[in-house]
């Protein structure tokens, strides 16, 4: 908590901050409809709060703005009482005037504070639910849109990848001896596998999906995670340095904010990047879950889509994002199956998202590869990005995508899990044999 305010008190003099989370203005129009989308979440009605702290800020800025005003006035018609030798008018003018001078200062304090107090609470109320999103609590509410290869058939009892890939290269003692917990250490084979997976997928969205290949930095500032929903609610989920930059909990947060404080050309829209990075979670809110193996890692790669795109196209661009993530499972040959994620299951800033589950046959379930957002104008907001329509003299807030195309350590995981065989070696898909120099499969060292 005290983390979260002290971020948020770092953001206040952010150039580029007064871009709202939330249109305020919307909310006052029609706060039942704010209200009635926030309880499709799960979270309680706030939009008469926020009202309340807008009405106080907008009757004080008046306040401030008629003494401002009236100061004016009067130190006109003080010299005019002076031209036509009205003294005493005069006196009383420049009695007005100090006294003005003491309340001002005052007034534009309590705006500020006011205004602050509003950006603090609009800045940890999640994004709004597309209308085509189902209604649900959690995970159960979930709906399965498609599933779609063959689960392999074993003639022996398959293994979770923690169990067998030690003896492939995947060194977990030697990453919890130099870093701690959910490191892990990767060698020879296996690196090359991991690398190659890597390789595959930035290749594929670049190659056949039309992506633009980039290398961001993997440390950013605060306005980068604040402009993509990263800050302030979720500092403590990503690791601060010491010199006050973010370690990336995901290349969106360098991709997304490229644009950031810009009017983005027309012309330059739909972009489409993609990275390959390192990224960086510190798992806060996942205490003992996948606490074996290598799914739920502190430090891990992850190929990255991002989309920014004009807002009548943002509809049919997730649909294209979400099949250049089912594309590589569909090339890697893994069995999966499309999740839409109800309102109480989408992330903070998510307005829709579609989950791609692969199948391992480990631990016989579904588990998580892929999640495909998309957050509308809400990060956009964040973060001030803008561009002007083609004959109009307005600007508009673009809309931001965002997903995985894959989680390079989950589709590692999932390889070996679904490639595995009875002695304890795996295959290597057949898309990655250009990757791989060679090797055909990974052995078992003795």
């Amino acid at each position: 908590m005290f983390k979260t305010v002290a971020v948020f008190l770092r953001l206040r003099s952010v150039r580029g901050i007064d871009a709202a989370m939330h249109d305020i203005r919307l909310i006052r129009n029609d706060p039942a409809a704010f209200d009635a989308a926030l309880a499709r979440r799960g979270d309680a009605p706030v939009a008469d709060s926020l009202i309340a702290i807008d009405e106080k800020r907008r009757s004080v800025t008046t306040q401030a703005q008629n003494a401002q005003a009236r100061r004016n006035d009067a130190s006109k018609a003080i010299g005019q009482a002076m031209g036509t030798g009205d003294t005493e008018t005069a006196e009383t003018l420049k009695a007005e005037v100090a006294e003005l001078k003491q309340t001002m200062p005052a007034l534009e304090d309590e705006v500020r504070a006011l205004d602050e107090e509003l950006k603090a609470a609009l800045a940890v109320i999640p994004n709004l639910p597309f209308d085509d999103v189902p209604d649900g609590a959690d995970e159960d509410g979930n709906v399965e849109v498609s599933t779609l290869g063959e689960k392999p058939s074993f003639d022996f009892e398959p293994q979770e990848h923690a169990d067998f890939a030690p003896a492939l290269g995947m060194d977990f003692e030697t990453g919890t001896q130099l870093s701690g917990a959910r490191f892990t250490f990767l060698r020879g084979d296996m690196a090359r596998l991991h690398r190659a997976l890597g390789q595959f997928m930035l290749d594929r969205q670049t190659r056949e999906n039309g992506y633009t290949e980039c290398n961001p930095p993997v440390l950013v500032r605060d306005e980068a995670m604040y402009g993509t929903d990263k800050l302030p609610k979720f500092a403590e989920d990503s690791f601060r340095t010491t010199d006050g930059r973010w370690l990336i909990p995901t290349a969106e947060v360098s991709l997304t904010a490229s644009v950031m404080g810009q009017i983005v050309d027309e012309a330059t829209l739909p972009q489409r990047l993609t990275a390959l990075t390192l990224c960086f979670r510190s798992e806060a809110g996942s205490a003992g879950r996948d606490t074996r193996g290598f799914i739920r890692q502190h430090q891990f790669e992850k190929c990255e889509l991002v989309s920014i795109v004009k807002p009548e196209d943002s509809a049919a661009e997730h649909e294209r994002m979400l099949g250049a993530a089912q594309g590589v499972l569909e090339a890697l040959k893994l069995p999966y199956r499309t999740m839409l994620l109800c309102a109480g299951d989408m992330g903070f800033g998510a307005r829709k998202t579609y989950d791609l589950e692969v199948w391992l046959p480990g631990q016989s379930a579904f588990r998580e590869i892929s999640s495909c957002s998309n957050t509308g104008d809400f990060q956009a907001r964040r973060m001030n990005a803008r561009y002007r329509p083609e004959g109009s003299k307005k600007t508009e807030f673009v809309h931001t995508l965002n997903g995985s195309g894959l989680a390079v350590g989950r589709t590692l995981v999932a390889v070996l899990e679904n490639y595995q065989r009875a002695d304890g070696s795996v295959d290597v898909p057949e898309a990655l044999a250009p990757y791989m120099g060679g090797v055909t499969r990974l052995e078992p060292s003795l």
